[in-house]
């Protein structure tokens, strides 16, 4: 029996920086990773390849936005898919090494192998070959992350039925592929993919996209997928999807239309990766999608036993996660720290991204709030033009009396970057006028913060 001050089941952001927290508390931390590597989904499959995956492709599109038009085409057909993941596959590498090198630095040990409960304080972990330790120790973290949802019959194979895993180490080119699911995951893909020149079409049962975002903004990013050849099949439901004689993905609707694509895309959803832990042997219990709950200090029901990242759900981004592991060990060894923040960004790396922060429209015309709204167009600054990017869009919402600032919306070029300068602000309750009294550099995007300021104050009739 080894024994640990800390636990941590899973590598991912949110075990990581719970590991390392813990770490410098002089505490004997161990990580179990049940991967051959370190860094979860979010550095091997899921958040880094596919940004990465985007990036390359959005430089591709740069060329056309730019007006390189010829340049543009002549890349892309002498591009393929494999290029492209070799550009992905080099990042990975690079950033599992720094996350190696971070934990070996703060002495975190690094066990390999597949943890299950034996009680609520011991852990057995089934090792290479079989072989099997026992580990113990007072407080446990729980950071497995999340995996794709796979939908009962459909036929996945991996190579031309793909989920949003195994998508990233396919090398067929599709001419045309069909995209199931309009959440955060299935946009993104879809909007690159349409970008690099496949025809898309996106299937989803509901009938808004994103219903999180700003519906302005959501506007704004339907817009652009439709422009670069985006087909949007919304308020479908799936009757069933199968391959025909010629080896193309036949998808059928319940309405009837039937959509013949080289490849399938399957983007419906998380679930979390709790069914191996054991935890019935324990008396812990996951709802439908394997998410654990916890409290404001992502403690489960066992106070001992913490829980953080894609396996207790909403948000489920890396960003939160890492806040929410480090969170969680400073609650478990006593170490006085604030709750996370109540205003966090959100980044949806979108072609063209989206970032926001704050209220949106929708909530506070729900809420009776009186606000008023100011915007930026891309094209009006300077940048923009320099970009090309003369559809992008920064909104700033305030409140109209006090002028408080209360949202910032942004779709375009660098908006998940530009969100910052807002959400700064935003957090200290500043004003509006903020931006209108400071100076920014010339020319870059950030002046569409001075621009989108005084757009809202002059509908206000104030100078």
């Amino acid at each position: 029996m080894i024994q640990y001050d800390l636990l941590v089941i899973g590598s991912g952001p949110a075990g990581q920086k719970a590991a390392i927290q813990a770490a410098k508390l002089r505490k004997r931390v161990a990580i179990i990773e049940k991967e051959p590597v370190v860094g979860g989904s979010s550095v091997n499959t899921g958040t880094l390849p596919s940004k990465t995956l985007k990036d390359a492709i959005y430089h591709l599109h740069g060329f056309k936005l730019r007006e390189f038009t010829n340049m543009s085409y002549s890349l892309k057909k002498n591009f393929t898919l494999r290029n492209l993941m070799a550009r992905k596959d080099q990042v990975v590498k690079n950033e599992l090494a720094i996350i190696a090198n971070q934990l070996e630095r703060n002495d975190v040990e690094i066990i390999h192998g597949t943890a299950s409960f034996v009680d609520p304080h011991t852990i057995k972990v089934v090792k290479q070959h079989g072989y099997v330790d026992t580990l113990q120790a007072p407080f446990i973290v729980i950071a497995t992350g999340s995996r794709p949802r796979r939908g009962e019959g459909v036929p996945f194979n991996d190579l031309t039925i793909c989920d949003s895993d195994t998508i990233l180490s396919t090398e067929t080119i599709p001419k045309i592929m069909a995209v199931l699911g309009g959440g955060v995951i299935g946009c993104e893909y879809a909007s690159m993919f349409a970008a690099f020149g496949i025809k898309v079409t996106l299937i989803d049962q509901r009938t808004q996209l994103l219903r999180f975002v700003d519906q302005e903004i959501v506007q704004a990013l339907i817009y652009h997928m439709r422009t670069n050849g985006v087909m949007m099949r919304l308020g479908e439901e799936i009757a069933g999807v199968s391959a025909d004689e010629h080896g193309r993905v036949v998808t059928t609707l319940k309405s009837g239309k039937t959509i013949v694509t080289d490849m399938l895309l399957y983007a419906m959803g998380r679930v979390a990766n709790t069914d191996q832990l054991n935890l019935t042997a324990i008396g812990l219990t996951t709802d439908k999608l394997g998410q654990l709950k916890v409290n404001e200090y992502y403690q489960t029901d066992i106070p001992h036993i913490y829980a953080a990242g894609d396996v207790i759900g909403f948000p489920g981004l890396a960003s939160t996660s890492m806040e929410q592991g480090r969170l969680a060990s400073c609650h478990a060894f006593q170490v006085a720290q604030s709750t996370l923040p109540k205003v966090m960004p959100y980044g949806i790396y979108t072609i063209p991204e989206i970032s926001t922060v704050g209220k949106n429209e929708e909530e506070l015309t729900k809420e009776g709030v009186p606000y008023e709204v100011g915007r930026a167009f891309y094209k009006e600054i300077a940048r923009g033009q320099i970009f090309g990017d003369l559809e992008g869009l920064l909104k700033l919402i305030f409140h109209r009396d006090t002028l408080e600032l209360l949202g910032i919306h942004i779709i375009g070029e660098g908006a998940t970057e530009l969100i910052h300068i807002g959400q700064a602000v935003l957090t200290y309750k500043g004003k509006v006028d903020f931006f209108v009294h400071n100076v920014f550099n010339y020319p870059t995007l950030a002046e569409c913060y001075r621009t989108a300021a005084l757009d809202g104050i002059n509908r206000l009739g104030k100078t």
